[in-house]
Parts: structure tokens; sequence; C-alpha cells
């Protein structure tokens, strides 16, 4: 058996020793790879495992002895599902190891823009030492509202956090989700997007991205956000209007931003649309890190382990994601 790993910059050590001890002979490969490069690397491989680069319908086709594409993460737009749907190749991610990592790391941007954590930081790492002045107040999460867009199990879980844990105010717009499940998670039910963004102090943004959220957050949305309001982003870049958002910093409509996700990966301090949000000291930039803990790492590894080893055996592979596009299959896959 043959498996190619995509997006080696992101180690997996795990996942790397537990192919090669089963034989399987087994290549990594880096971001970025050319189509065409990619196209000649899977030509002869069983197995292909996929971070962020492209799988495309002429990658798929040039494999000619596939058997499965495993997602080691959850998005899966880079994916072009109904390509492998025509072969019958299985398609399957890695849905619930970084629930809660990742809604800790949202709630970690929220709080540290909120205490200014990133402007006291480099004020003492410059100057040594700081004095109370009105420059550096920062703002309790306790009484505040906290906006939801998207309600799913991070978002109820941030939604937990804030809510039980720091006694903030949480409003919920996902039109996916019942008032009746929102109420179970603290959450209050908000039908207008506009209107819920007009009442926020914080504003986090939870959703799946798909041709219906793309650009969710526009213009429009964030012109009726607070000026004081902080926004963060742990799900998909494109979620948001990126050229608005960089606007909206700029011209200081906002009060900041707390970010780990762009349309564009990676990031870079000159020629990228979001270059203009470096060094400002009331945005955060994470390089697409919320998810990646020690514990989370262990459960992904595990969890892509064994589906790959599901894939090579010709055992049905297990999917526990919800999302219809991999729901749609009907080859090879057993849902739980």
């Amino acid at each position: 058996m043959k498996a190619v790993r995509t997006d080696r910059e992101l180690e997996c050590p795990g996942i790397d020793a537990g192919l090669r001890a089963r034989g399987v002979e087994f290549v990594t490969l880096p971001d970025g790879i050319p189509e065409a490069e990619l196209m000649a690397a899977v030509a002869d491989v069983d197995l292909i495992l996929m971070c962020y680069t492209p799988i495309t319908a002429r990658v798929i086709e040039a494999a000619r002895n596939l058997k499965g594409i495993v997602k080691y993460g959850v998005g899966i737009d880079a994916i072009d599902i109904q390509a492998a749907m025509r072969r019958g190749i299985p398609v399957v991610n890695v849905p619930e190891y970084a629930e809660e990592t990742v809604a800790e790391g949202a709630f970690a941007l929220m709080i540290a823009l909120a205490k200014r954590l990133p402007a006291i930081t480099a004020a003492v790492s410059r100057d040594g030492w700081i004095w109370p002045e009105q420059r550096w107040l920062g703002r309790d999460i306790a009484g505040a509202t906290l906006g939801l867009v998207g309600c799913g199990k991070i978002g109820r879980s941030m939604a937990r956090m804030a809510g039980q844990g720091f006694r903030a105010r949480v409003l919920g717009f996902d039109p996916g989700v019942d008032a009746a499940t929102m109420q179970e998670a603290g959450i209050e039910k908000v039908d207008d997007l506009k209107a819920m963004l007009g009442g926020c102090d914080f504003i986090s943004v939870h959703c799946v991205l798909n041709d219906e959220t793309r650009g969710l957050i526009g213009r429009q949305e964030l012109a009726c956000m607070k000026s004081s309001a902080i926004l963060i982003n742990v799900s998909r870049g494109a979620l948001i209007d990126e050229a608005a958002l960089v606007e909206a910093i700029v011209a200081g409509r906002i009060a900041g931003a707390g970010l780990d996700v762009y349309s564009l990966e990676p990031l870079a301090r000159s020629g990228h649309p979001m270059s203009a949000l470096f060094d400002r000291d009331n945005v955060i930039l994470f390089p697409h890190l919320t998810f990646f803990t020690q514990e989370a790492m262990r459960r992904l590894e595990d969890d892509t382990l064994a589906r790959c080893f599901e894939v090579l055996e010709g055992r049905p592979v297990t999917v526990r994601s919800h999302d219809p596009r991999l729901r749609a299959q009907a080859t090879g896959i057993e849902f739980r």
C-alpha cells in the first residue's frame, strides 16, 4: 500500500509513524505543491491525506489506485467531493478533535483584546513599565454582550465559557439551530443578524463556509457594529469581507479583531490583502493555530489513523461529520 500526506509543514509524527509501522510506503509533500506535481505524486497511491492543499478533480483522476481521501482536520472545501463520488472513492474528515480547543482559542483572542494584552505587553517590552493612563484601559467580559454568528458545537462551547464562566450575555444568530437548543446552551436566539451585531460588545464567528455564508460579515454588517466592538474569527477567512474589515480597522470604525483564519494563507507582512493589519496593537493575527494543542493533536492523529486503516483494509469508512456534502456519499461509507 502507498499513501501521500500533503501539507507536511503541519507536523503529525504520530500519523507518519503509525502508517510506516503498518508497512505503508509513505511520502509527505509540501504545502503549495503545484497541481501537476501533485498529480504525478499520487499516480499510484492508495490513500491521500490532506489538510490545506486542494485535491481537485484532476488530482483525483490522476490517482489510478485511489481508495480514499482523508482530511486530517475539519474543513473539506479544498476537496472536489463530487469528483471522488463519481469514482466511488470515500472522503472523510476528523470533525470532533478540536471543538473545545478552538472555542478556547476564540475565547483567548477575545479576552486578550478586551484586556489590551497586546498593547500593554508591547509597551512594557519597549519601555520597561507603564502607568495606568486612560489609553491602557481594558474592558470586562462580565456584563458585556457576546454575539455568536454560528451556534454549532464550537459556538455553544464559546457560549458556555462566556456565559457561565464570565457572566456575559450571549446572543446567537444561526438559522440552522432552533431557539430551544440555543436556550439550553445559554444563548438568546436572534433572527436578524444586523440587529444583533449592533447590540454586541464582542462578536465571534463560528460558521461553516458554504455558498450561503461566504461574505456573511460584509461591509454593511461591519457598519452595524459598535465602534467599541471586537470581532473574532476562528472559522474560515472567507466568512468575512476581509477588504472591508481592513478598512474598518484602519479607519477605527470597530475597536479590534482577533483572527486565526484568512482567505489567503499563509499571511505575509507585505503584498497580502491583510498586510495592513500587522503591527496594530488592537489586532491579533494568529497563524491558523487555535486547534494546535497537545491534547487536540493526539485526538487528531488517533482518529486520522483509524480512518486511514479503514481505507487501506477495505473496510467501510466511518463518517462522523454531519456536513451534507459528506453525508451524500453512498459508497464505502458508514455513518455514525
